[in-house]
């Protein structure tokens, strides 16, 4: 048995066919497991029929209790040599714990996107205002995250986008970050032969979890105003609309006049995608790497966003698809990308550069894996250059702490 240690404190347990984070929870599990550890996958939160069979693929589980002296003793007794935290949130809850009674593990932070930087985007949108860097960084979310971020030994940042924002607006130290989009296999032309042509392809698609508000959203403005602009260029054109956790005022959107088809939850999105000809993301606020314009491009299926929905998708390439931010000049790209076969198959190739050239598994990992090993040779020099961790760890500091303690007394009496 390994002598290697993670313990994983999950947000959710991981749904890798329903959402994008479980898909980026499963890459980190299969590095971890490829590099030997031994896997304990724990969390708060209760299963799902969506959630994935971790036991069967080798990673014990455990059900732990927020602000409950119990996790204590757990960690106590685990010693794992990493904990990473999926998400901020979990480590504020958990990572005061984790350095008190585990204080030799390496703490890493996946923050899946910057959750501040999505719900300050969602605020201003709301509000019709500008959101600035200024409107982020004043926001309370962003300094609960910053927090949590400087706390860790190492963050995880899967946008380049995000991490220069933090490199150079909040000023933070390298050493402590790490851009770690998503980890995929590169596409070879044996693959890609196996595509369907654009000639086979026959609808729109929209695809999205709807517990995120961001999808939500994109969803009604396609209702609204972009879909009917589309029809009224392409009469007999249909848009399939998937996604797990559709809430009801999206299910009732279906309309088979309009040709606006809700499907619900796709078990096969590799099917879906590859009949498709446009994937169809008007997201008007958001953060972090889109995992619908990844699915996109890993089944040949070009795809037209706007800006914020591509940010950082496409560093230094062509992007695979067409951009807009209005619902005039996005339904005209929709259309043109659906009739011009030459203009997408243009579309196709950039996705098949993108995937190889900004997500190669095996590159990342090693990048991973050095950064592990560097920070792990010189852990306590590490932390102590790292001196707002501290002070962020000081018992002053340690609200979130002392809060919990107040609340396991309480539940106690």
């Amino acid at each position: 048995m390994s002598n290697k240690k993670l313990l994983v404190i999950g947000f959710t347990w991981p749904e890798p066919n329903a959402t994008a984070a479980g898909n980026r929870m499963l890459q980190l599990l299969r590095f971890f497991s490829c590099q030997g550890y031994q896997i304990t996958f724990s969390s708060t939160a209760s299963a799902s029929s969506l959630s994935l069979d971790l036991e069967g693929i080798g990673i014990q589980k455990a059900q732990i209790q927020l602000n409950d002296p119990s996790f204590d003793g757990f960690i106590k007794e685990l010693q794992p040599n990493i904990v990473l935290f999926d998400r901020f949130l979990t480590e504020e809850q958990f990572g005061w714990r984790v350095a008190e009674y585990a204080p030799n593990a390496l703490r890493i932070l996946d923050t899946e996107d910057l959750h501040s930087l999505r719900k300050a985007r969602e605020k201003a949108f709301k509000a019709n205002v500008a959101c600035t860097t200024e409107f982020w960084l004043q926001t309370d979310l962003c300094k609960r995250e910053l927090a949590s971020i400087f706390r860790s030994d190492l963050s995880l940042i899967i946008s380049s986008y995000e991490m220069k924002l933090l490199r150079e607006m909040v000023k933070m130290d390298g050493a402590n970050l790490l851009h770690l989009p998503f980890m995929l296999k590169p596409i070879n032309s044996e693959v890609s032969n196996t595509w369907k042509p654009f000639e086979e392809r026959s609808y729109f698609i929209c695809i999205g979890n709807g517990k995120h508000a961001p999808n939500v959203d994109a969803v009604l403005w396609l209702k609204t105003e972009i879909w009917p602009l589309i029809r009224k260029q392409l009469p007999n054109a249909n848009l399939h609309i998937y996604g797990p956790y559709l809430p009801e005022q999206m299910l009732q959107l279906d309309n088979r006049k309009e040709g606006f088809l809700v499907q619900g939850w796709a078990s096969d999105i590799k099917s879906v995608m590859q009949n498709a000809k446009v994937n169809l993301a008007p997201l008007r606020f958001g953060a972090g790497l889109k995992g619908k314009l990844i699915d996109a491009m890993l089944n040949g299926t070009p795809s037209v966003t706007t800006y914020v929905g591509a940010e950082g998708m496409y560093d230094g390439l062509e992007f695979a698809g067409c951009l807009a931010d209005d619902a005039q000049t996005f339904a005209e790209t929709c259309v043109e990308l659906f009739l011009n076969q030459t203009t997408w198959n243009a579309a196709q190739e950039n996705g098949f550069k993108i995937i190889n050239s900004n997500y190669n598994a095996k590159a990342f990992e090693e990048l991973l894996l050095t950064k592990i090993e560097e920070i792990t040779e010189k852990l306590e020099k590490h932390r102590t250059q790292n001196i707002i961790g501290q002070l962020l760890l000081h018992q002053s500091m340690a609200s979130t702490k002392y809060m919990a303690k107040w609340i396991e007394e309480k539940n106690r009496a």
